[in-house]
């Protein structure tokens, strides 16, 4: 895959056009402020007298209602969540979606799920930022930005491609670099590498070893210290340089121990069971799953929620950062 750059955006592409974000999240936020700060013509749509509405309002940035910041704008950037996306789409956006638009989104799961099916005639596209919203705005006010996926879905105008880079250059996404793939790659890709490693695997990995170190005796403070605050410092390390530099810096015994105790802790059953994560991902049965928890409200999702928050690794956290936090 070949990373695109500053040079490869055409920035005038957007001259004239106005961008309506709909939504003011961390992601909804900090996508509009760094658009806007690049000198775009950017409105936001949210619930109207809401929390988001006075948000946005103290922000220095024009706010509307959804259904009217859709219908004034050219390129409609779709930023609330997954779940909420398909209801607010028919009954704020989808009149307003008409021929020669451009309708936006920074994650293919309403998409790639059909639970939004836009009509012809409109271009489709994604710019989905690799960062949380917060990080993505600090790098961008540092004069850099974070890495970005751009996607096209439908190129009726035959400009979609150049508009997502645009988009992506305007927030600084082509300083750091911005690969091109497709709707299906970013969905499939995210929803796996959330579920299997980022926010799940890494998560019950330190607390398992939390609960491993506690159960034979040792002191809830260090088992805290050992599997899950210095895990901030290891992957700093990975960030850095990757695995082998990671290696390189910690002592010998701790690499010794690694390269040899790791692959029988994740083995190839943890190997099987994330393959049938990407199954279930590909075939759509944890959208649909995940659909009717949400329309279940969440109830599901509150259980493991309260299961979280009561877990010995949290509260021992939460002693800890208390004190780190004294002043």
């Amino acid at each position: 895959m070949k990373l695109l750059y500053e040079t490869d955006a055409t920035p005038s592409i957007l001259n004239g056009k106005k961008i309506a974000v709909i939504g003011y999240g961390a992601q909804g936020r900090a996508q509009a402020l760094m658009m806007h700060d690049s000198g775009l013509d950017v409105i936001v749509g949210v619930r109207e007298g809401g929390a988001s509405w006075k948000a946005v309002q103290a922000d220095g940035l024009k706010v509307a209602t959804i259904h009217d910041a859709s219908a004034q704008s050219d390129i409609i950037h779709i930023l609330i969540p997954d779940e909420v996306q398909a209801q607010i789409y028919e009954s704020e956006i989808a009149k307003h979606v008409t021929s020669g638009k451009t309708l936006s989104f920074s994650h293919g799961f309403n998409i790639i799920f059909k639970k939004i099916v836009p009509p012809e005639g409109v271009d489709i596209i994604m710019v989905a930022p690799k960062a949380p919203g917060t990080e993505e705005r600090k790098v961008y006010l540092q004069g850099f930005g974070v890495p970005a996926l751009i996607a096209v879905e439908k190129n009726h105008t035959g400009k979609a491609k150049e508009i997502a880079l645009a988009m992506a250059h305007a927030m600084n996404f082509t300083k750091a670099g911005v690969l091109e793939c497709t709707f299906g790659q970013e969905t499939y890709e995210d929803l796996f590498g959330e579920q299997t490693v980022l926010c799940g695997g890494v998560v019950e990995l330190m607390k398992q070893g939390f609960e491993v170190l506690i159960e034979a005796g040792y002191p809830p403070e260090m088992a805290y210290f050992e599997c899950l605050h210095e895990m901030k410092l290891i992957i700093d390390l990975v960030y850095d340089g990757g695995i082998e530099h990671m290696y390189h810096v910690v002592s010998n015994t701790a690499e010794y121990g690694g390269r040899t105790v790791g692959p029988k802790i994740i083995t190839s059953a943890s190997k099987e069971a994330m393959k049938q994560a990407l199954h279930r991902v590909e075939s759509g049965e944890f959208a649909k799953e995940y659909l009717a928890d949400f329309a279940n409200g969440f109830k599901n999702l509150e259980k493991l929620r309260t299961e979280g928050k009561t877990h010995p690794i949290e509260i021992t956290g939460e002693k800890i950062r208390a004190l780190f936090n004294r002043k």
